[in-house]
């Protein structure tokens, strides 16, 4: 038997432009010498559905679609209880984590990096009974990613999310929240908060933190307290661009494990997916749990 490869791509994922590509793709794979199996997904789960029942005799498993594509498939590697050298291609409107992984934005040099490149053992999040890849989210902007319509986030990219939460800030919802790490506690309202580990968020590189690693077994923390009025909203925002950080303002920091309570259900956002809503929430860091395959030279 040769090297067998499942490739799970998703035809709608940023601007359709994975379908144009499609045979040069499946080429590289062909070239790198890969019996073959191609499926696309239809509907959302689609791609966890599929991992999750492969068979242990695939060699290699890529993903062709957005960061949202990634998070099922990753769900769906751990839920069936064996691993494989994980590929992707970013085919997304946005996709961070691709960005923070360096993998190129040309598909087919992404797909040759799948093949090519070497296994990168990343940090996952354990989200209560879930899983996310590189950002759990709640608050401001958190629900954007979801309700966006696609067609804006093919057009609009990441300004299609700016756009769409711009429209709820003169309906700003603050969420009470208990928070718990390392012997730690701290309470307060809260307008935005997101546990990540990535280098990108929403296309703005470096919001999460300075020195970010996705190997080292720690999330990076971000907790956004309630600002006064707009002035201060608006120079709150321009602070976490800019990653000033603002005590006053604002909360960071990086542990392996935190738990975050509420007195009532807050919804969540799991990598720009739909996360449900909670009232206690458990996250780990799953260190080094998935190998993902990234260029030969990078050193992440």
């Amino acid at each position: 038997m040769g090297k067998r490869l499942l490739f799970v791509y998703n035809p709608k994922a940023g601007k359709t432009l994975i379908r144009n590509k499609l045979a040069d793709i499946l080429d590289v794979f062909a070239g790198a010498g890969y019996e073959i199996t191609a499926a696309p997904t239809r509907k959302h789960d689609d791609a966890r559905k599929i991992v999750a029942c492969r068979s242990d005799e695939y060699d290699l498993v890529v993903c062709g679609g957005g960061d949202g594509t990634l998070d099922e498939m990753v769900t769906g590697m751990i839920q069936s209880g064996f691993h494989t050298p994980l590929g992707y291609i970013p085919a997304g409107s946005t996709n961070d984590f691709g960005g923070s992984l360096l993998l190129p934005k040309d598909m087919v040099r992404a797909a040759h990096v799948a093949v090519e490149g070497r296994n990168f053992p990343c940090d996952i999040g354990s989200f209560n009974n879930d899983i996310f890849v590189y950002i759990a989210a709640f608050g401001l902007f958190t629900d954007v990613s979801y309700e966006t319509a696609q067609e804006a986030k093919n057009l609009l990219g990441h300004m299609a999310y700016l756009l769409e939460g711009m429209k709820r800030l003169s309906s700003i919802h603050s969420c009470f929240m208990r928070v718990s790490w390392e012997g730690s506690v701290i309470e307060g309202d809260f307008l935005f908060g997101m546990v990540t580990n990535s280098i990108s968020v929403g296309g703005f590189k470096n919001i999460t933190g300075k020195n970010v690693k996705l190997d080292d077994g720690l999330f990076e923390v971000t907790l956004i307290k309630v600002p006064k009025g707009p002035a201060e909203l608006n120079k709150l925002m321009m602070s976490l661009v800019n990653r000033n950080f603002d005590t006053n303002a604002m909360y960071y920091f990086r542990t392996a494990e935190l738990t975050l309570e509420s007195d009532k259900p807050v919804a969540w956002t799991l990598d720009g997916e739909n996360g449900g809503s909670h009232e206690k929430v458990v996250i780990r860091n799953l260190c080094r749990k998935v190998e993902i395959r990234i260029a030969e030279e990078e050193n992440n």
